[in-house]
């Protein structure tokens, strides 16, 4: 929807009103607008725009006690309940190293900040601090649950309340990147030099970075012995072998503000339509299935010996979700996760490249 034809606050509260049953983003979907200026219409009813600084946040958010902490992307809801504790603060990263809560984030995509209040059709009070990047796309959530400090949520408000509360939102008008264009002049030797050096996965980015290409072409280039295409029904198959078995998995979703981390084994896992569903204690996951484009097994050189990823990519090329056998530094990979990997169905990529 082109500016002169963007719905009004008031307009936007009542599209709203008249679809309650809608989800926000399928909502701002339909009105050619951001989530955030679906927040922002309810600025002096539901919602209040408060300091959007992540680290200043932060620091406070241990206050809240048992919350639930949500990131997601266009495919993938990642929900982890617990505390805001363990908060490494940073001007380029942040990390939340709690035992439930795990996140790395990234400041400098945290454009917009509201705290939003909201009765539902019970009577019921729910609170959250929700924080949103400058194109108006949702990169944190934090929800306030039946143990959370309302106290502490009300002074966080007070505090980092801004001045400006207006109901406009304005995106920024420059597209979000994704990923990159195929560099033509990848020379394949050198990407296999570099890959095969590695000594930690989180190295990886910024190899991509030197040779100026995005991961799926990559994972395209380097060859089969370091990764290979699968099936893309070896998402569900890998989530019901990691139950079946208990075998402790990591599961990471993100967006340009927020990687979310999930630590443990899976128990609870269903379909609904193209949804596939893990609900469980303290970890929920709501992951679009018919959205993985390409599901890659990929092995990562480090100092204790290789690691091995399931990684599902968009259309786009861009990151949806990835998963690896849960370990601590110093420690090999579980043989039991590597073998779980290695039996998903390959997919034959003489037909479907």
């Amino acid at each position: 929807m082109i500016d002169s034809m963007r719905p009004t606050p008031s307009e936007i509260r009542a599209y709203r009103a008249a679809n309650p049953k809608l989800r926000e983003r399928d909502i701002a979907a339909q009105l050619g607008v951001s989530e955030a200026a679906l927040v922002a219409a309810e600025c002096g009813l539901t919602a209040v725009r408060i300091d959007s600084d992540a680290n200043r946040f932060l620091q406070r958010a241990e206050e809240l006690g048992e919350v639930m902490a949500l990131t997601r992307n266009e495919s993938a809801v990642h929900e982890k309940i617990g505390v805001y504790d363990n908060v490494k603060g940073g001007q380029a990263a942040i990390l939340v190293l709690g035992s439930e809560i795990d996140l790395r984030i990234f400041p400098s995509a945290w454009a917009h900040g509201f705290a939003v209040s909201k009765t539902d059709a019970n009577g019921d009070v729910r609170r959250s601090l929700q924080f949103f990047d400058k194109w108006g796309h949702a990169v944190h959530k934090v929800h306030l649950r039946p143990a959370s400090s309302i106290a502490a949520y009300d002074k966080i408000i007070e505090d980092l309340r801004l001045a400006d509360q207006s109901q406009d939102f304005n995106a920024d008008a420059s597209a979000p990147s994704g990923d990159s264009e195929p560099n033509a002049s990848l020379d394949a030797a050198e990407l296999r030099d570099r890959w095969t050096k590695l000594t930690d996965t989180h190295q990886f980015h910024g190899m991509l970075r030197k040779l100026n290409i995005g991961r799926r072409q990559a994972l395209r280039t380097i060859g089969d012995d370091l990764a290979w295409r699968l099936d893309t029904a070896g998402v569900e198959m890998m989530m019901r072998g990691s139950a079946e078995t208990e075998l402790p998995i990591m599961c990471f979703v993100g967006n340009r503000g927020v990687i979310q981390i999930h630590s443990g084994s899976l128990a609870n896992i269903g379909t609904m339509g193209p949804w596939l569903n893990i609900m469980d204690p303290t970890f929920h996951l709501h992951l679009r299935k018919d959205h993985i484009a390409e599901l890659w097994a990929v092995r990562k050189p480090t100092t204790d010996g290789h690691v091995t990823s399931l990684e599902g990519l968009n259309a786009k090329g861009e990151m949806i979700i990835q998963f690896f056998g849960k370990r601590k530094e110093g420690f090999s990979e579980r043989p039991e996760w590597r073998g779980l990997v290695e039996r998903l169905p390959r997919l034959d990529t003489t037909v479907a490249a």
